[in-house]
């Protein structure tokens, strides 16, 4: 199978360090051009399963405006210009929860959205995660750590409680690594 080309590339807006729509001119590899493909430039983020040494998982209960809904999700943030995407994990678990972890284990590089582009979500397990300071974290949204059992974990996972699928995912990769599955990474 062949890849798409792009033949240009014209933004149409900068909003913000957070966000750029660009148009893009494609040629499929049947040679067909379109002129007008709608691109999105987001930051690329982590997202982080972290894992206690009592096998308790670091979570939070929290707000999220697209969602519209009150949602549990893993530890997560965007990676800062030119950050190595571990690196941005290890920051964001340190900031977020106070923690550090013995263990990092990569869980793949997944696009956002597979037609549109909107960056890219790079997934890690942290295991022997354990508690070294306060949190740091400066999200705008209202949050609430838990330390939840594997077993609360995968009922929520079930009972659609993670609202975002890049935390759904992460989650369900974990739990499958943690079963001794292989993964991506």
């Amino acid at each position: 199978m062949q890849l798409w080309k792009t033949l240009a590339r014209r933004v149409l807006l900068v909003h913000n360090k957070w966000l750029s729509v660009e148009v893009h001119t494609v040629q499929l590899p049947d040679g067909q051009v379109i002129a007008d493909w709608p691109w999105v430039v987001t930051p690329d983020y982590v997202n982080i399963v972290a894992v206690l040494d009592d096998g308790r998982f670091v979570c939070f209960r929290q707000t999220k405006y697209a969602a519209g809904a009150v949602s549990l999700a893993p530890v997560g943030g965007y990676i800062e210009p030119g950050e190595d995407p571990l690196a941005a994990a290890q920051r964001e678990l340190r900031e977020e929860t106070g923690c550090a972890a013995r263990e990092w284990v990569n869980l793949g590089r997944y696009v956002v959205d597979g037609n549109r582009g909107a960056g890219w979500a790079h997934l890690f397990l942290a295991k022997g995660a354990h508690f070294l300071n306060e949190r740091t974290a400066d999200d705008l949204e209202e949050q609430e750590l838990l330390l939840l059992s594997r077993a609360e974990v995968e009922a929520a996972l079930w009972a659609g409680e993670f609202r975002v699928l890049g935390w759904t995912t992460v989650i369900a990769l974990a739990l499958l690594h943690l079963d001794g599955m292989p993964t991506q990474g």
